[in-house]
């Protein structure tokens, strides 16, 4: 890929990801889902933007998921991972009280990897 396309990929991304930080902003008792994909890896975390702290996070780095990592790409690939990531991190936020979260998509579109682990947030309790 030439460097200016690249470019034009990036700024493409940091424009969409301005436009959703304008209207998405964690508070106390709605904090901010925000989510990083990587080639590799995808990463989540729950952010107070008040106090500006993560309350909880998640990724597919995690010990959890890194034990069931083989077993996980057999099973569906990186969208699978992605899957159980979002599980991981619904089952933390519910045993740190929390219950509602704003889903901050990073400007990645809500597609694939990113589509499914806020689907495995929602099945494992979180609302958004």
């Amino acid at each position: 890929m030439l460097y200016r396309e690249k470019f034009r990929k990036l700024e493409r991304r940091a424009r969409r990801k301005r436009r959703v930080r304008k209207k998405v902003f964690g508070t106390p008792d709605r904090p901010r889902l925000a989510v990083y994909r990587s080639l590799k890896h995808i990463y989540a975390q729950i952010i107070d933007d008040t106090r500006g702290h993560t309350l909880v996070s998640a990724s597919s780095l995690s010990p959890e998921i890194r034990e069931r990592w083989e077993e996980l790409k057999q099973e569906g690939g990186k969208t699978a991972v992605a899957r159980a990531v979002g599980e991981l991190l619904g089952q933390r936020a519910l045993e740190a009280g929390i219950k509602k979260v704003a889903f901050d998509r990073g400007g990645f579109k809500y597609h694939g990897r990113v589509k499914a682990l806020a689907e495995g947030a929602r099945s494992a309790g979180l609302e958004f």
